[in-house]
């Protein structure tokens, strides 16, 4: 993926992540998105970057305001905002955050491992069942049909937001049900990831110091935070924090490095 279509999704991320995640959203998202899908020449006038901002805004509130929430508004209203290149990639982005959406409910109620584990059990499930797997990609069944097949063989056995995204992920999204649950999987896997703050420190951190920085920590990026605390004498003093891609220094030793780049 390109940098640029990186900052795209960590620009539609960002807003998605300043609404109140429920399983709510995502299903809003995933209903705009099977709009947008089943509408071509809408899905064009959105992505398209040639009309003026304010004919696309108010293209947004013309067909979906009063029908979902300000939240999913303003995750369409940003997706307009940005270069997609096509209908179909604006379509793809929102889909992906429908997913995040899901993801970031099942974490907040504290189940998204959890979730994250049994979208995997599934995923074996059908690889395992030659027959479910030839249903599953039969496109002469209904989307639905094939969807209800699935519900119910799992949807007493896992999490409804599990449930709820295998339905979806029936609409193979990335060509195959297989590679479209592993997508939401690698989804699960970074959002996992960046509520783990990896903090490594010269020396340990007492019981209280440790509670204060993971409550400050939470503060600055708005969710809850488990650390992940390593000793390494090489940091010399100071603390430097990772939470996914972002690391935060603080260290006597990388001050040290960063004077001697300056000098060099």
């Amino acid at each position: 993926m390109s940098s640029n279509a990186e900052a795209r999704l960590d620009a539609l991320d960002r807003v998605l992540e300043g609404q109140q995640p429920s399983y709510g959203l995502a299903g809003e998202l995933f209903d705009i998105v099977d709009a947008l899908n089943s509408t071509p020449a809408l899905r064009r006038s959105l992505a398209d970057q040639s009309a003026p901002a304010a004919a696309r805004q108010g293209l947004v509130m013309d067909i979906f305001g009063g029908k979902v929430s300000e939240g999913a508004l303003a995750v369409l209203a940003e997706s307009t905002n940005l270069r997609w290149g096509s209908g179909a990639s604006l379509a793809g982005a929102l889909e992906r955050e429908g997913v995040r959406a899901a993801l970031l409910a099942a974490e907040a109620e504290g189940d998204l491992d959890e979730a994250e584990n049994q979208l995997f059990k599934v995923g074996r499930l059908v690889e395992a069942n030659h027959d479910l797997r030839a249903a599953l990609a039969d496109q002469r069944m209904p989307v639905d049909g094939r969807q209800d097949l699935l519900s119910g063989l799992i949807s007493d056995r896992v999490l409804a937001s599990v449930a709820g995204l295998a339905r979806r992920a029936v609409l193979a999204r990335e060509r195959t049900f297989d590679l479209t649950l592993e997508s939401y999987l690698k989804l699960a896997a970074e959002l996992r990831q960046r509520s783990i703050a990896v903090v490594e420190v010269a020396h340990p951190l007492t019981g209280d110091q440790e509670e204060r920085l993971r409550s400050v920590l939470s503060r600055q990026i708005g969710r809850d935070l488990t650390l992940r605390v390593i000793v390494d004498p090489a940091v010399l003093g100071g603390v430097r924090v990772t939470i996914g891609d972002e690391v935060i220094e603080g260290t006597v030793a990388g001050r040290l490095n960063d004077a001697r780049r300056k000098l060099s």
